[in-house]
């Protein structure tokens, strides 16, 4: 079996970022119900030198573009306006998630042969597109989403390994 560049990447941003959409609700709900501030939690930080919940969330969106669409032998659609609010931060998500649809198996036919580079902090990173996509891609997409997922549980709010993945399911009171 060859190794799918579009099968291994659209699909896999897609449904992380469709669980990111459901962190984003989640936190939005969360504030209103608990009558939070919003902005205490868009700004909520695991550690003073790391982005905020709102970066996490607007890095990973991103990043999801950053890796499929040079993959396809195409430019990385602009980030857009959106407000820094939690309906801005599914409007992120709802645009990468409509850019990523319009991305079809064939336009990554070439996808083998190229050689992807970006942007890494202030590293130049340059490498087959096979490599950027597991070694570099995925993994930064992961981090962000992982980020804002531990975010989230640091500020106690009830979310599991279910919320993450959509996979696992544990019952609700301990055995």
């Amino acid at each position: 079996m060859s190794f799918d560049l579009h099968t291994a990447s659209v699909p896999v941003f897609q449904r992380y970022l469709e669980r990111l959409d459901g962190l984003v609700l989640t936190a939005q709900r969360h504030t209103q119900s608990h009558k939070l501030a919003a902005h205490e939690l868009l700004g909520a930080r695991l550690a003073s030198d790391m982005a905020p919940f709102s970066g996490q969330v607007e890095m990973a969106a991103h990043f999801a573009l950053r890796a499929c669409f040079p993959l396809a032998g195409r430019p990385v659609p602009a980030h857009g306006e959106f407000a820094s609010d939690f309906e801005g931060l599914r409007g992120r998500i709802a645009q990468a998630l409509a850019l990523l649809a319009e991305l079809s198996p064939a336009d990554f036919d070439l996808a083998p042969g190229r050689r992807l580079e970006s942007q890494a902090g202030s590293a130049r990173v340059s490498l087959p597109a096979a490599e950027f996509l597991t070694l570099y891609a995925l993994p930064n997409f992961f981090f962000h989403l992982g980020s804002a997922y531990a975010v989230l549980r640091s500020l106690g709010l009830p979310l599991g390994k279910q919320d993450f993945d959509g996979f696992h399911h544990y019952p609700s009171s301990p055995p």
